[in-house]
């Protein structure tokens, strides 16, 4: 065996680097070796330096090309971006359907004669006109070194020999004495309104938290909820009426019915009414076939429909309530055509009303299946988050009273029978119900554990229509329920907050300084620079109200630029529907039915409906034909084609705002300047219906 010299290697590791050899070979037989002296500590310490120098200069080299590579590759994204916005935008106006004109196809004028909206857009047009040529004007004098504010005028340039001269010092003298006061005055008016509307969002934010802080969260006796469990025969399990009303909701029908059919609740005490205004013979017959594959499979479920579609939602729920057989009923449960509520809704919503006799509605909350579907539907979680986790719940807890949200809620019918029932004098039915019950004296519970799957619009169209009509319905109901909230014997703080915190600042304050301040002031402060608006106003408090908005949706946070943005776009349709409400314009009473796209919830829903519908195909035959309805529903599903739109007023403003913008450049102003000019172009690409779901 080879003798092993490690201990050697390891005596003069430290000492001895090694001595450098260099052979030498002119020829295979003559060669000569030369020892060359070996290196010292010093040259090796500078050797080393230097390779550690080039080493990191190469790291760096390597780094930064990195970094340019990944620049190029944003760059060509955003390009490639760019390209295709630029090719979207292009075809939109090519196509040239813009909102005016496909209602008026559509025989929406002709339902609504009031030259209202045909108003409203002439208005922001003469603003726009106006804004283009003061534009114009002010880059003249720009040029001309005229760049001046109030305090630099000078009389000279009164007298001065030139026209041009004379008009534009007047100008500055007419803004300066006749615009700029009262248009600070309204600009003070509306910031007041600012503040006022924020400390009212920040107090239901510290409410919210408090309600976490301390856990607190509506509890049925816990007797009722054990004896449900042990289905023991003496347990509170009273009659339940299932309300689904829907209107040409062909899309969603099948998934709501399965999933009221299989509520887990016994047989024999309840009832599911599928109420259908539907004025579509297809529709009928798809609903009613669907209607009876469950009635043969055991479910105690009828089918109505209404020939006359008297009232919208409102008529059709009153008309089913005057069902002689109602009066067997101690609850009805309430559901849009799209809400899939879970099999253990009634067993969670149920129990509350035991042994609480002042308990009039059970409220649960929405959950969505397509909430990530788009940019739209995202912005729309964010608000309805904020709106369930925050009002709805901070209201239930605090005060025992909030709006009815119309569907996933379960009422007492003793307390729609007291409080008057159903009325058809607003398009907002549930909210009418809610202030006429809390007048009355009845108590509401919000489960904000409890949720029901529904789906969000996910066209802008859709969503436009609903906030119409979510936004004028509260000002037609605050007009015909002042005089009896007034006179009610509810206790003056109800008052103050249904009257004032309710109405006034939710539904009406907040479109108006919205639109207002952010739409219409500030763009003309641009204009007329002696009306001032801080930069606390445009920039810091809406992002501090964004940010408390956004915290229940903690997810959507890189959105909150455009949740900000897209706040104040929507808020021409908020503004709009407010006032068409208060003043009982024609638009006021126009019901459209949000479109819906028929996304079937996860999970299990989604598998039973599939498994209903494999069972009921088994039962007719694996080679059975299509009925003759469904053949015509999808021939007119075919022939039907989808449009994005054009919309007329979100483009004017763009304009507006991008003018605004470019005149600002000329006063130097920073913050002003990035607003207005990231708003204009959010108001561009919601005039373009380039947002939400896109047609090809």
């Amino acid at each position: 065996m080879a003798p092993k010299f490690e201990w050697w290697a390891k005596g003069n590791n430290n000492n001895r680097k090694g001595t450098p050899v260099v052979v030498k070979m002119e020829n295979p037989n003559n060669w000569s070796m030369v020892e060359l002296e070996s290196p010292s500590h010093d040259d090796f310490l500078v050797r080393t330096h230097e390779k550690s120098r080039n080493k990191n200069a190469r790291q760096l080299t390597w780094v930064l090309l990195l970094k340019a590579h990944r620049a190029a590759g944003c760059l060509t994204s955003l390009g490639s971006a760019l390209i295709a916005l630029g090719t979207a935008v292009r075809r939109r106006i090519a196509a040239g359907r813009t909102d005016t004109e496909i209602s008026s196809s559509s025989g929406i004028q002709k339902q609504n004669p009031a030259k209202k909206s045909k108003l409203f857009y002439s208005c922001l047009k003469v603003f726009l006109w106006l804004s283009l040529v003061l534009l114009g004007f002010e880059i003249a004098a720009y040029f001309k070194g005229w760049h001046f504010g109030t305090s630099k005028l000078q009389l000279q340039f009164i007298f001065n020999k030139g026209f041009f001269d004379w008009v534009y010092t007047r100008w500055v003298l007419l803004r300066v004495e006749y615009l700029a006061p009262p248009l600070q005055f309204l600009a003070n008016g509306c910031i007041v309104l600012f503040l006022v509307q924020s400390l009212d969002r920040l107090i239901l934010c510290l409410g919210c938290f408090w309600i976490r802080f301390k856990k607190i969260k509506p509890v049925p006796k816990p007797d009722s909820i054990s004896d449900l469990e042990s289905g023991d025969n003496g347990a509170f399990l009273p009659m339940v009426l299932v309300q689904i009303p829907m209107c040409n909701e062909k899309e969603v029908y099948q998934q709501s019915i399965a999933a009221v059919c299989n509520l887990d609740w016994p047989k024999g005490k309840i009832l599911i009414q599928i109420l259908d205004d539907s004025d579509d013979p297809i529709t009928q017959s798809l609903i009613k076939e669907e209607v009876h594959k469950w009635q043969n499979q055991g479910a105690r479920i009828v089918y109505r429909h209404r020939v006359n579609r008297e009232g919208y939602k409102a008529g059709n729920l009153k008309s089913a309530m005057n069902c002689s057989y109602v009066k067997d009923y101690e609850f009805v449960a309430i559901f849009d055509a799209d809400f899939q509520p879970l099999p253990d809704f009634l067993k969670k919503t149920i129990p509350h009303f035991k042994d609480n006799e002042e308990l009039g509605l059970v409220q649960a909350r929405w959950s969505f299946v397509n909430k990530e579907e788009n940019l739209l539907t995202r912005l729309q979680n964010i608000n309805l988050a904020f709106h369930f986790e925050v009002e709805q719940q901070v209201n239930s807890v605090f005060l025992n009273f909030f709006g009815f949200n119309g569907t996933a809620g379960v009422w007492r019918i003793k307390a729609l029978e007291d409080s008057g029932g159903w009325l058809e004098r607003t398009t907002v039915e549930d909210m009418d119900i809610a202030v006429r019950a809390h007048l009355h004296g009845w108590k509401f519970i919000f489960l904000n554990d409890v949720e029901c799957q529904c789906e969000l619009p996910e066209s802008y169209e859709a969503y436009r229509k609903q906030q119409h009509r979510w936004h004028s319905g509260p000002m037609q109901l605050f007009r015909l329920c002042l005089p009896a909230v007034i006179k009610s014997k509810i206790s003056i703080g109800k008052k103050f907050n249904l009257i004032f915190l309710f109405f006034l600042l939710r539904k009406l304050i907040l479109p108006f300084y919205s639109f207002t301040l952010f739409c219409i002031i500030l763009p003309m402060t641009m204009f007329v620079p002696e009306a001032e608006l801080p930069a606390w106003v445009v920039c810091y408090i809406p992002a501090t109200m964004s940010f408390l908005n956004i915290l229940p949706a903690p997810k959507s946070f890189p959105f909150i630029v455009p949740y900000l943005l897209f706040e104040n776009t929507m808020s021409v349709t908020k503004f709009n529907a407010m006032v068409s409400g208060l003043f009982q314009l024609g638009s006021a009473y126009e019901w459209v039915v949000t479109k819906k796209s028929g996304r079937s919830s996860e999970g299990d829903l989604a598998a039973l409906v599939e498994k209903d519908e494999k069972k009921t195909k088994h039962q007719r035959g694996v080679s059975a034909p299509e009925t003759e309805a469904e053949k015509k529903a999808e021939k007119t599903k075919k022939k039907k084609k989808k449009h994005n739109r054009i919309y007329m007023k979100e483009l004017s403003l763009a304009f507006l705002l991008l003018t605004a913008a470019t005149r600002s450049l000329l006063s130097a102003q920073g913050i002003h300047f990035y607003f207005l000019l990231f708003q204009g172009i959010s108001f561009l690409l919601v005039g373009l219906d380039l947002i939400g779901e896109q047609v090809e």
